[in-house]
């Protein structure tokens, strides 16, 4: 699921950026999500890569906020990010077939993109910002103190 998070937000990012770029942004985060799955991850590294995860997914869905959209550059620079962040959730759960399935969220590109393109991109925008808070609250949850979680002064 994190993994497919961080595709859907390189999405509706992808939506806002020139449509020259969109495809060759995806085939990069692709790409480069197949390549961090071969490298083997410690598992002592899980804590960073699943904060890392949720960086991008807040990055990529703040991004449609840019004024004029996102810039060539930049969604090809996002899109590497992203597709770093996915294969490093993807190999610490050690379920390569996930990436199929996590790319697939991409798609929301497709009706992003008509909504964006025919000036309804405040749903998109809206749809970002639920994003985010949930990208914020798995990020800061682990390290909020929840009773039950820990041994406390009672037992």
């Amino acid at each position: 699921m994190p993994a497919a998070l961080i595709f859907a937000a390189l999405g509706f990012a992808l939506s806002f950026a020139p449509h020259r770029v969109r495809a060759p942004a995806l085939l990069a985060a692709a790409i480069m999500a197949a390549v961090l799955l071969q490298i083997p991850l410690d598992d002592s590294a899980a804590v960073l890569i699943y904060f890392a995860c949720w960086a991008s997914v807040i990055v990529a869905a703040a991004s449609v906020h840019l004024p004029g959209g996102l810039p060539e550059p930049a969604a090809l620079v996002l899109s590497l990010v992203c597709g770093v962040a996915a294969g490093a959730v993807i190999a610490a759960a050690g379920n390569a077939p996930d990436l199929a399935v996590a790319a697939l969220a991409a798609l929301v590109i497709l009706p992003a993109s008509w909504l964006v393109g025919t000036g309804r991109g405040i749903a998109v925008k809206v749809v970002t910002s639920w994003l985010i808070a949930i990208a914020l609250l798995a990020a800061f949850l682990p390290l909020t103190p929840t009773p039950g979680y820990a041994p406390d002064h009672m037992q």
